[in-house]
């Protein structure tokens, strides 16, 4: 093991060259690479890694740059790429195909705002967008839980429990190419994590169809095989954190991360980096007496429903902070919290940091100090922060 110092994007990048090389024993490394800003340089970091076996291949677009992740995964091969915002939206028709035939593909999404006008901040969006595509979705919080997920995100989506690819995000900037240091384990530590793969439906020499016409009942057969496989998510993920503790000595984030909700009556819920700055906001308003907790979610896919309710069951008041927006709606993330909050609690939607604008301790203030006031709930509240 040795402290590195390390952008997201490269401990990304990082992580799968040791996953990469972990597998040479299988059927090797690969998938395909197409550049968009902020996670250029995860890639660029990757093409410069040599691998005993298997390679990565540069190509002509994200759409592409899947497709050769399928094919490279339908071979047997442990797959990586990396996307964001519009590339994320052109690759999406092979993004479903991924998820639908069964293939534990991990792809780095660097959350970036959706354009045009164009904007290369973040917002999450993006990936949200997506939520529905059949693949694991987690939103890091520091560089280092960027480099553990993506381990714990191969361990995974490779058990036959599974077999379904996984999102790996992280903000655009905030976290993409800023520096910290990164605790990253040696090849041989890596290797007694992740078994080599063995992917149980690849390509051979005997002939077989991939993707051919499914008849209703053959479709809704595959579709609850899918769901069924998201339900073991769960338990294989407790397993992995359990043997990544052992050998690392430090525990992978939980679906649901609880801070100081013991007796709170107001909570808020944030995902990703605004977690960090709600939490500090929560120790400053304990600190002047108020029941104050903030919850965050890690795993948004599948989604932590069971562990929602009982984080937020003694709220009264519960605020939800999206970053991203459903026009016409609200946010993303509140849209679904807030069917696991109790009975009669106050549930408040509340919008911020869209294109990548700051979010600072007294934006959080001024949605803390409009929460504790409400009588009832009001239309979701897009907030200005400042530029």
């Amino acid at each position: 093991m040795s402290t590195e110092f390390l952008s997201a994007n490269h401990a990304a990048a990082v992580a799968a060259t040791l996953a990469g090389r972990a597998n040479r024993r299988g059927r090797g490394f690969g998938g395909g690479v197409y550049p968009i800003t902020p996670q250029t340089e995860c890639i660029e970091y990757l093409c410069g890694q040599e691998f005993d076996k298997g390679e990565i291949v540069r190509v002509e677009s994200e759409h592409s740059a899947m497709g050769v992740c399928i094919g490279m995964s339908l071979a047997g091969a442990r797959t990586f790429t990396a996307s964001s915002s519009n590339g994320l939206a052109y690759m999406a028709e092979n993004v479903f195909a991924a998820a639908l035939y069964r293939l534990p593909i991990v792809m780095m999404a660097v959350n970036r705002t959706i354009g045009p006008p164009w904007n290369i901040w973040v917002d999450h969006g993006d990936t949200l967008a997506l939520r529905d595509s059949g693949w694991l979705q987690f939103y890091c919080e520091n560089n280092q839980e960027v480099f553990d997920t993506m381990l714990m995100a191969w361990r995974v989506a490779e058990d036959r429990r599974v077999l379904l690819p996984v999102m790996v995000c992280q903000d655009a900037f905030v976290l993409s190419h800023t520096m910290m240091q990164t605790e990253v384990p040696t090849l041989a530590e890596v290797e007694r994590f992740l078994p080599v793969l063995d992917l149980p439906h690849r390509l051979t020499e005997a002939p077989v169809t991939v993707g051919g016409l499914d008849f209703p009942h053959e479709t809704e057969a595959h579709r609850r095989q899918h769901a069924a496989a998201m339900t073991r998510v769960p338990e294989v993920w407790r397993e992995a954190q359990a043997e990544f503790s052992h050998l690392f000595g430090r525990r992978p984030a939980d679906p649901v991360e609880c801070h100081r909700t013991d007796d709170a009556e107001t909570i808020l819920v944030a995902m990703a980096t605004t977690s960090s700055t709600v939490r500090t906001v929560v120790d400053a308003a304990r600190a002047r007496g108020q029941k104050v907790g903030a919850v965050r979610v890690h795993r948004f896919r599948p989604f932590p429903e069971q562990e929602l309710r009982g984080a937020l069951a003694g709220g009264r008041r519960i605020g939800i902070l999206d970053r991203d927006i459903s026009l016409g709606h609200g946010g993303i993330l509140w849209s679904e919290v807030r069917g696991t909050a109790p009975p009669g609690a106050l549930v408040q939607n509340y919008i911020l940091g869209l294109g990548g604008g700051d979010i600072r301790p007294a934006d959080i203030e001024d949605i803390l100090a409009d929460l504790v006031q409400r009588r009832e709930v009001g239309e979701p509240r897009i907030m200005e922060v400042a530029s």
